[in-house]
């Protein structure tokens, strides 16, 4: 009996390999790139997997869908079962990440609803929203408990980011909600140290100021 449950079981693997070939993937990232719903969706319902990657960048559907600014793809995958949430692009990016970089703070609310984790080794959706300059994500993210002294692979923090490119808004947020802004990356470099080597000279003022009153 548990030979044939095992050989039944090899045969429906087979089928399903069988069922889809490269065609049919290039088909679907096109599709996917293309917003092309009808496509999509057809190709999902014979049994595509929804996290497959492209044939080029190799991102996950669902993060090639918020690249290419994909809407009707992007609501289709999240409704699907198995969609992976997590799945990551070749350089560790999420569908979450890119969603806080680009600012589309909707998305962001649907993928933390659908169960997104802010938090994650290495790089993260506050630094993303932190750099872009984002201050109403970055003040979503806090909300749903990003860490926000949140390590990069170099120790780089959001605030170190915001500071670097000048972010006002997300550096008067990040030190109002308690971000330390006496840490210092892997080169020895805290956040004024990053706002003052961009020039951004109100950042800098603000983040000194906050240190010498005692904040972190």
């Amino acid at each position: 009996m548990i030979v044939q449950l095992r050989r039944a079981l090899a045969c429906m693997l087979l089928s399903s390999c069988a069922a889809f070939g490269a065609d049919d993937s290039t088909t679907f990232s096109r599709a996917v790139k293309l917003d092309n719903d009808p496509v999509v969706r057809d190709l999902l319902r014979k049994g595509m997997d929804p996290n497959l990657r492209d044939p080029e960048r190799r991102d996950p559907a669902l993060v090639q869908a918020v690249r290419e600014d994909a809407p009707r793809i992007i609501a289709l995958l999240l409704a699907t079962p198995n969609i992976d949430l997590e799945a990551q692009a070749a350089n560790g990016d999420t569908a979450l990440m890119l969603a806080a970089y680009k600012g589309k703070i909707d998305l962001v609310r649907a993928l933390i609803a659908k169960g997104a984790y802010p938090n994650r080794p290495g790089w993260t959706a506050l630094h993303y929203a932190a750099s872009a300059g984002h201050a109403d994500i970055v003040a979503l993210l806090l909300e749903h408990h990003a860490y926000i002294d949140a390590d990069s692979p170099n120790r780089t923090t959001p605030l170190m980011m915001a500071a670097r490119d000048g972010r006002e808004e997300c550096v008067k947020l990040l030190l109002a909600e308690g971000a330390d802004s006496t840490l210092r990356n892997e080169a020895g470099l805290d956040a004024w140290d990053f706002a003052k080597a961009g020039n951004h000279i109100v950042t800098a003022n603000m983040i000194g100021a906050h240190q010498r009153r005692g904040g972190r």
